[in-house]
């Protein structure tokens, strides 16, 4: 026998034109777990296609159809299989291939072979059947949904990512294949200290960005580098991202709430709270849209000075703002004490997973070996591509046509709850991609009103859901960046119906 699967010397011969006959189930294994063998006419067609298999593959394809029918459960613990002749004899192919293939088979534990007793198949392997599950987080049997978030991901530059692609393969030298560095790529480096520090007003050096997966991961890094100096908690925002505890739990850091004010964070539970450091979202605070103020952002910068301390600077949805230009960066303020983050998973697509961390020299080598020492960095190919779409001006493009669309669709949600929620309050319009809509006391309980509008296929987030204070009213965080005008039009009508708008509200329903 040879390592090709196939018996030496065995001659070339074309496929059975006719499909073999099963053969008849042998006797069961009186040892087997059942004590009666299933039918091996049900494992029978997965070998078929070793009879027309070319001639160096015909063994690896039967052991490959014999393995997979024991992994699927057609052949189970205790059936016996054919002898090798007869076996050989019904598929049209050499007996010294069936037998292997059997031999292969055995040495792996998929079947036994007992001499003068036959082979059978064994009991280590458990039947698993096939699973490959999609747990993206996606709503299903939805009409409009407000949640937040989310880009409008039909918005894609699909033709400019293309030619990039097409770009990036042509011109990629093959020694850049190879593990990258932890950092990134240094062209991807190199345009994206460019971008922030002309977008966002960032001090940015090649040399300390740090390419990651995301802003998740981003939190993620710091999170491991602050446990390994000691640091027990970060502070963060009240209201803010939910899932901050999640990921800095996962580094063993804990996170403290600190509420805020009509300026941002407020300094003085900041102080009081012990913490040395912070996470902010202060050009447009998320949930509620506050753009810290000046004073305010020159405070936390006091704060973070006298206590040695750090802020990370979430800038999830900064390139967006449609009354004026961007406010810039906190970190352009003081790199040594903030570490600034970003990514494009509301500009491109959350799906991509790239973005950028720039941490101060003093976090900086712990955080890049964490990086390298968890992923060994990020694809290649994807970094080389985003570098080249960002060199071309392509970005700069894409985020301009994303804003006029987006500024188009803020300014319909904000019609059509004038329409059918007269007298509702909307904060946090001026910048990102959701706002906050204080509607009438009228249209409470908050309770009442999520069951309804759930009932109605209409799916919103109330401020509560991100930490924010009990209130009397629905006070709701609604994402728009993601939906058509129409469809942002027939959500707001939908919720409306549900629980008795435009005007006329739900006489069942409490003040």
């Amino acid at each position: 026998m040879t390592s090709s699967g196939t018996n030496r010397g065995e001659p070339s011969r074309p496929a059975p034109t006719a499909a073999p006959t099963a053969p008849t189930a042998a006797p069961a294994d009186p040892a087997g777990p059942t004590g009666s063998a299933p039918s091996w006419t049900a494992a029978w067609e997965l070998l078929l296609p070793a009879a027309s298999a070319p001639a160096r593959a015909r063994g690896r394809t039967l052991q490959a159809a014999l393995r997979e029918a024991v992994r699927s459960g057609r052949l189970a613990p205790g059936t016996r299989l054919p002898s090798t002749r007869e076996l050989a004899g019904d598929l049209g192919v050499s007996r010294g291939l069936v037998t292997e293939a059997y031999e292969q088979l055995t040495a792996e534990g998929y079947l036994r072979s007992d001499r003068g007793s036959g082979t059978w198949v064994g009991g280590a392997v458990r039947a698993v059947g096939p699973r490959a599950r999609d747990l993206a987080p996606r709503a299903a049997g939805v009409r409009a949904d407000f949640v937040a978030g989310s880009p409008d991901l039909s918005l894609f530059p699909r033709a400019a990512w293309a030619a990039a692609h097409r770009g990036v393969l042509a011109e990629l030298p093959h020694q850049a294949l190879g593990y990258p560095d932890p950092r990134g790529l240094p062209r991807l480096r190199t345009a994206l200290a460019g971008l922030l520090v002309r977008r966002r007003g960032v001090v940015a050096d090649p040399e300390r960005v740090i390419v990651v997966s995301g802003v998740a991961q981003a939190m993620t890094l710091l999170g491991f580098a602050l446990h390994a100096r000691g640091t027990p908690r970060v502070g963060v925002e009240r209201p803010g991202s939910p899932e901050l505890g999640s990921l800095f739990a996962s580094a063993g850091v804990g996170t403290v709430p600190l509420p805020l004010d009509d300026d941002g964070l407020a300094v003085a539970a900041l102080e009081a709270s012990g913490v040395r450091a912070l996470v902010t979202t202060p050009a447009h605070q998320f949930p509620t849209g506050i753009a810290y103020s000046a004073r305010r952002r020159a405070e936390l910068l006091d704060w973070a000075r006298s206590v040695d301390g750090l802020v990370i600077e979430d800038d999830y949805d900064g390139d967006f703002r449609y009354d004026r230009a961007p406010v810039g960066a906190l970190q352009g303020l003081d790199p040594e004490h903030v570490a600034y983050t970003g990514s494009v998973s509301k500009s491109l697509a959350p799906g991509l997973r790239l973005g950028w961390l720039l941490v101060p020299a003093s976090h900086f080598e712990e955080v890049v070996e964490r990086k390298r020492t968890m992923d060994l960095g990020n694809p290649v190919l994807d970094q080389a591509l985003l570098a080249r779409f960002v060199e071309r001006g392509d970005y700069d493009r894409h985020l301009r046509r994303c804003q006029r669309a987006y500024r188009e669709r803020r300014d319909v949600l904000v019609a059509a709850l004038e329409e059918h929620f007269p007298g509702t309050e909307v904060s946090g319009i001026a910048a990102g991609l959701h706002i906050v809509a204080a509607l009438p006391r009228r249209y409470g309980p908050r309770d009442r009103f999520l069951e309804r509008t759930a009932a109605a296929g209409v799916v919103v987030r109330p401020t509560t859901h991100y930490g924010a204070t009990a209130v009397d009213g629905v006070r709701l965080v609604l994402g728009y960046a993601h939906l058509p005008p129409a469809r942002i039009r027939d959500g707001v009508r939908l919720m409306a119906e549900a629980v008795g708008g435009r005007g006329a509200p739900d006489e069942s329903a409490s003040p």
